[in-house]
């Protein structure tokens, strides 16, 4: 049968070729991973992994992480919520034991759910379940206790970082207790002495919704957040590192217009290493954390993955560093 179409198939005969061996392959044998043998500790796992795509980005963040830690520059982690929520408290706070967290940046829910975790031992409330009849977000210790810190911070002229890990590490003058605060960032970090910011957009966050909120309070105290931030900023120059983990837009947003206002002043702020790491690559992070800041130089890792488990890799892999 004829087809019926007044088209025909092109014909391929005159088509030119070349070999195979004259051709430029982006990928070859010598990239390929390594089977494994069930004996690899981490390290050994990701020396065995393909050196192409996501393996060879977490490979150039461990580098520059341990770069930034052997000549002693910053090593800053900006946290959402859910990083708290998955419970990698305790690991972050071991890294911070080695050396591989100087500086700590949290929007509003992963201060909450840590200081929640530090006095309770759980947080993370069912919001569809709460919603409907405005239950949502109206836990009273949580507001009553995180917006008296606050107070005393913009009181004593304290950011709010600083000032939520001393209410939870001195909480015994209080007569309160917070038993698990060993899984506690704010409160780890507060007992290191290192810096922890809190950026906060007013009614983001559910201790902002009771009687006890002071808006004056919350701005002085995240204000001056925003601006220890950009002293922590400024110090990347030079190799350091900075790690967005789950924040989709308001520390993305915080780190751009440190980034402006450090260069601003005169600062030399070059050749560092940002990177994000979340469940899919939003657009304000890889804006605002992987292309802007490191246009001129430097160099972005993104890496796609949930946080419980990377993370720990992540840690894994920087700690077995340590033990070649």
């Amino acid at each position: 049968m004829d087809s019926q179409y007044p088209i025909k198939p092109l014909d391929f005969d005159a088509v030119s070729t070349y070999s195979l061996e004259g051709r430029k392959s982006k990928v070859h044998v010598g990239m390929f991973g390594k089977p494994m043998d069930g004996s690899e500790n981490v390290p050994g796992l990701i020396a065995k992994l393909p050196r192409i795509l996501a393996a060879e980005s977490l490979r150039t963040l461990i580098r520059a992480v341990l770069y930034a830690r052997e000549t002693g520059k910053p090593i800053i982690w900006a946290l959402g919520g859910h990083v708290i929520k998955v419970g990698l408290g305790p690991v972050l706070n071991d890294l911070m034991k080695d050396g591989f967290v100087t500086g700590i940046a949290m929007n509003g829910s992963a201060a909450i759910h840590d200081f929640e975790v530090a006095y309770r031992g759980a947080t993370s409330e069912e919001v569809e379940e709460q919603i409907g009849d405005g239950r949502f977000g109206m836990a009273r210790e949580t507001s009553e206790h995180m917006n008296a810190a606050v107070d005393l911070a913009a009181a004593e002229s304290i950011g709010m970082g600083e000032g939520l890990g001393n209410f939870i590490v001195n909480s015994e003058s209080r007569n309160l207790s917070f038993a698990h605060r060993d899984a506690s960032i704010l409160a780890e970090a507060y007992s290191r002495k290192i810096p922890v910011t809190v950026h906060v957009a007013i009614g983001t966050d559910i201790i902002h919704a009771h009687p006890t909120t002071s808006g004056k309070a919350l701005g002085e105290a995240t204000y001056r957040d925003f601006r220890l931030f950009c002293t922590m900023t400024r110090g990347l120059d030079g190799g350091g590192v900075y790690l967005n983990v789950g924040s989709a837009v308001i520390l993305p947003e915080v780190f751009l217009k440190a980034i402006s206002v450090v260069r601003n002043l005169g600062n030399q702020l070059e050749e560092f290493t940002t990177v994000n790491l979340d469940f899919i690559q939003h657009y304000r992070p890889t804006q605002n954390v992987l292309k802007r800041p490191t246009q001129k130089s430097g160099q972005s890792v993104a890496l796609t993955g949930h946080h419980e488990i990377m993370i720990p890799l992540i840690a894994a892999a920087l700690k077995g560093s340590l033990q070649k």
